[in-house]
């Protein structure tokens, strides 16, 4: 028996088109113009709807083994359904730290047990994901994993990057990097700028992130390693990510719906606007934006950080770093970056599902014999971002109360429905 979604607009190899589309055995088995029913086979009217490769987010916190208190395995993918995210892709900063295949067996167990869309973990770079010390056994994790990462602690020797740099070109897996100078932290928990000097508060400087991104780039230059750089905040770190990329490295870099739609002229007294990096400057929010624009940043992730209510009501002092994401993420850029004309719709696409899958090399798409994980939108849904609606555990994000557009409508992980709105539910 087949699905087939009728009258829908499919994005296919950069472009909408109308027509069906077939799924059987949790695969695509005929997309564009007409497909015939035949006596079994079952018919959703998606007329109006717009259909586009499930969304993919390659840095997010699902936070378990170690801390279910702040999110579940169970809850985060349930918040990524809601999303439109049928790929996500967990840090490694858990208890214990996914540095070794037992204790990468724990994570693995969870996301086996509980998963509701495809969750693809990282390693961690370093034992006990410290940033400093020993090198993990590349080898032994590889084949479990989607690269390898100390997110939350930037790896502090040269030498020590050097030679991760070298093992993970070794068993072709990527190098994703949180970039951050422990010696240039000072204490700072906001950015450096005129609101953190006007309000007593300890800034993080620029300088702590782009320094590793310049030495991270000289590395994988001498090391051929592919090399992803987390989430960029600084105006600095896109024009290094840009040269090397017209150097013809393997060099990537993401950023996140945070900053490139807020800056530090945004920040309040409130544990929601403090994440890590921090919301920089506006002349950083506008070089982000540029780098959408010219290719050089070629990935939206979320970032998806949650922590409890009580870890987030301490101010920007001292709150806990962290924000979520998944749940508003592409309503939000619908709203304030495709409305405006920033960037098109395509382009918005481009950034949260074809290219994380081109640069990790996650396959998938909307042809035939690829996986049905897709997500369906209503582009026309109006709404307010309201955080008591979020199946995330996490409830701190600074956009609590916007106005936005656009929403999945479903979600379709190999073939099966993981989520589906209400109004949807109602219509069928």
């Amino acid at each position: 028996m087949k699905t087939i979604l009728k009258g829908a607009k499919f994005y296919r190899d950069g472009r909408f088109e109308t027509g069906d589309l077939a799924i059987e055995d949790g695969k695509i088995v005929a997309i564009g113009g007409r497909v015939a029913l035949e006596a079994d086979d079952r018919a959703v009217d998606l007329t109006g709807c717009h259909v586009l490769p499930g969304l993919v987010d390659v840095h997010v916190h699902l936070r378990e083994p170690g801390f279910s208190e702040k999110e579940t395995i169970a809850t985060g993918t349930a918040a990524a359904a809601h999303g439109g995210y049928t790929t996500v892709c967990p840090m490694p900063n858990l208890n214990p730290a996914p540095d070794s295949p037992e204790h990468l067996e724990a994570e693995l167990a969870l996301i086996r047990r509980d998963a509701v869309v495809r969750v693809l973990p990282y390693g961690s770079i370093t034992r006990g994901q410290k940033g400093r010390g020993e090198l993990v056994d590349f080898g032994a994790l590889a084949g479990e994993v989607v690269g390898f990462s100390d997110d939350g602690r930037g790896v502090q020797g040269e030498e020590l990057m050097a030679e991760a740099m070298r093992r993970a070109a070794a068993v072709g897996k990527p190098i994703v990097a949180h970039c951050e100078v422990d010696e240039l932290l000072k204490g700072g928990y906001i950015h450096d700028g005129v609101y953190c000097r006007e309000h007593g508060h300890k800034g993080i400087c620029s300088e702590s992130e782009w320094r590793q991104v310049e030495r991270d780039i000289k590395l994988a230059a001498e090391t051929g390693c592919q090399y992803h750089v987390c989430h960029v905040s600084t105006k600095e770190s896109v024009e290094l990510i840009r040269r090397a990329k017209a150097a013809g490295l393997k060099v990537s870099g993401e950023t996140a719906p945070h900053y490139l739609l807020l800056c530090d002229e945004d920040l309040q007294e409130d544990g929601r606007f403090k994440m890590n990096p921090p919301l920089r400057g506006r002349e950083d929010r506008e070089a982000l934006v540029e780098g959408l624009a010219d290719g050089t940043i070629e990935v939206i992730a979320t970032d998806h950080a949650p922590h409890t209510a009580a870890e987030k009501s301490r101010g920007l002092a001292a709150s806990a770093m962290g924000v979520v994401g998944l749940e508003c993420a592409f309503p939000l850029l619908y709203k304030y970056m495709v409305l405006p004309g920033i960037i098109t719709l395509e382009k918005l696409i481009a950034l949260m599902a074809v290219n994380p899958r081109r640069i990790f090399g996650l396959g998938g798409g909307l042809h035939v014999g690829d996986q049905a994980d897709f997500t369906v939108l209503d582009l026309d849904a109006r709404y307010r971002v309201d955080p008591a609606m979020f199946l995330s555990m996490g409830r701190a994000t600074p956009f609590a109360g916007w106005e936005v557009q656009g929403r999945a409508a479903m979600t379709v992980v190999g073939g099966r429905e993981v989520f589906t709105d209400e109004v949807m539910k109602t219509n069928r």
